[in-house]
């Protein structure tokens, strides 16, 4: 339902992994890039969110992506290491929580191998954002042998930025193509990382 608030608690939640601004950012962007809909989030200093749907679909029943794998909310091909079926229904409130849940999944394992973006770092919030947004796309294992963050743990914050965008190809028919999907998601993840180059 539009217009309906709903809270994500911290319980030990994605801003304190990832700091206020971040989680912000990935609780507004990930449901646009996952979805294509428009959430509004406010950030409590005690790092609970409360997430507005505003307007766009929400996958509340699980649907094929564009490669034929499962998948539901914003997003989300398994969930708690269960795969996602073509017949799974959720709420809304339950891929709210599902997608809270697993950011912080992905935010933890992000930061664990990449030192560079520790919240001691300052102005590092753009840069935490395209990494989290990018391994909760491609996973955690990828993010972290990848030159993106190697970059990062370097502090060469546009190298790093730059070093997102190879990451837009999916694989169809046993072949690895370029998506305009992900190409665009890549350049809107590398424009918001180069705020913390400037």
């Amino acid at each position: 339902m539009a217009n309906d608030k709903l809270i994500v608690t911290p319980r030990r939640g994605l801003a304190a992994i990832v700091g206020l601004a971040t989680a912000s950012l990935l609780l507004v962007n990930i449901p646009k890039e996952e979805s294509g809909r428009t959430v509004k989030v406010e950030m409590a200093p005690d790092g609970a969110a409360t997430v507005q749907h505003i307007s766009g679909r929400q996958y509340l029943r699980a649907y094929l992506d564009i490669v034929g794998v499962p998948t539901a909310c914003d997003g989300l091909t398994s969930y708690h290491g269960r795969k996602i079926k073509i017949a799974d229904q959720f709420t809304e409130a339950q891929c709210t929580a599902m997608l809270e849940e697993e950011l912080v999944v992905h935010a933890k394992g992000v930061m664990q191998c990449t030192p560079g973006l520790a919240l001691t770092y300052p102005r590092r919030d753009h840069a935490r954002f395209a990494a989290v947004s990018l391994a909760y796309n491609v996973g955690v294992a990828n993010w972290c042998s990848s030159t993106a963050r190697r970059m990062f743990n370097a502090s060469r914050i546009t190298a790093g930025c730059d070093a997102l965008l190879p990451w837009n190809k999916v694989t169809k028919n046993g072949k690895k193509v370029v998506s305009n999907g992900l190409a665009g998601r890549r350049s809107r993840e590398r424009a918001i990382c180069l705020k913390d180059a400037a």
